[in-house]
């Protein structure tokens, strides 16, 4: 039984990530009084096996169908990462509010036709970037804003995994629908937190090769070197080809302090001038975790999703700003596609300020 204050969620696409917005969504329900409606497959048979394991009552593989629904308030697009715009436009057509998987697509001039039609329309786009929401991040965010590490001296990246040559028969590691390799898909979420952390580098040079997965088309290791705008220089490493797979792991260390942070969970927390809550957060990294991408990519838990589909329901209830929304989220595509440009092209790569 639902009501008018009932916020409607339906999925676009049917594979393995969104299982994960199910189990969110449906996780939340009671708490948020939403509702996960239906799902939008890629052909009738997908939607409807993904409809009886979720229990879900609308399945179609009709978009006119679909985005006309108005128990539909909210829309997912769960597809390859190469197939958003098209469905985010339907939806955006259609009213309906967006939170999209990473990346919100695969280049910067496809994220900003969505973005400038979800501006035109007055609908709010969330990237979904779960781990900006761990304990973890947010600490080093709020110390980095705080000035304790003072001056910013490396600010670095680390994505060491493990893929199986059966992960690539399908669209990933494809230059149309993943967008590239190690970077754009596998790195992503540390792509993220480093510049929602240090800022934007200005400058990127960059290498890409494939060591082991050599029938893909994009890249399965990456390096780049960064050179920010405060005058702090970094890194970030990107593979899929390391076995067994090691946490992601982002550093950042300053004149005055450095931490590290392991998936979600922060390894040093290391300051010259000590404070009372230090013992508390290096405690807080002993017992933290969401699961790790490490080594496959369904090991991590739902945790995250459901913190991101909460403030969706939490912004448009209060008309409240995301807290990652669709033009944080550009900024990340732009710094891998500046890091794919200067990997083709051996050049340094300047990004706007």
């Amino acid at each position: 039984m639902t009501d008018s204050n009932t916020i409607g969620f339906g999925l676009v696409g049917a594979g393995m990530i969104a299982n994960y917005h199910a189990k969110a969504i449906k996780a939340l329900a009671a708490k948020l009084n939403i509702r996960l409606v239906g799902v939008l497959g890629l052909t009738a048979e997908e939607a409807v096996q993904f409809a009886q394991k979720h229990e879900l009552p609308v399945h179609t593989d009709d978009p006119a169908i679909f985005f006309a629904r108005s128990d539909i308030q909210v829309v997912c697009i769960v597809t390859p990462s190469g197939a958003h715009l098209g469905p985010a436009l339907q939806a955006i057509g259609a009213g309906k509010h967006l939170i999209v998987e990473k990346p919100l697509e695969i280049t910067v001039e496809r994220v900003d036709a969505l973005l400038d039609a979800a501006s035109r329309a007055g609908v709010k786009v969330a990237a979904i970037f779960q781990a900006r929401f761990s304990a973890g991040a947010r600490a080093v965010k709020e110390a980095i804003d705080a000035g304790r590490f003072g001056r910013l001296c490396l600010c670095s990246a680390y994505v060491k995994w493990h893929r199986t040559a059966q992960y690539y028969n399908g669209w990933k590691g494809t230059l149309a629908l993943d967008g590239g390799g190690a970077v754009i898909n596998q790195a992503i979420h540390a792509v993220d937190l480093l510049q929602w952390l240090a800022g934007m580098p200005a400058e990127v040079f960059a290498w890409k090769t494939r060591r082991v997965h050599l029938g893909i088309e994009a890249e399965d290791t990456a390096c780049a070197a960064l050179k920010f705008a405060s005058g702090a220089l970094g890194t970030i490493e990107a593979t899929t080809a390391a076995y067994p797979g090691w946490e992601r792991r982002i550093e950042i260390c300053g004149e005055l302090g450095s931490a590290a942070i392991e998936d979600d969970r922060i390894v040093r927390w290391d300051f010259r001038d000590a404070r009372p809550e230090d013992a508390a957060l290096r405690a807080l990294g002993a017992s933290a975790g969401a699961g790790s991408g490490a080594a496959a990519p369904d090991q991590i838990s739902f945790e995250g999703h459901q913190k991101q589909i909460e403030d969706m329901v939490l912004a448009l209830r209060g008309n409240t700003p995301l807290l990652i929304d669709g033009r944080q989220a550009r900024n990340t595509v732009a710094l891998v596609r500046a890091i794919y440009e200067s990997a083709g092209s051996g050049a340094v790569v300047k990004l706007a300020g």
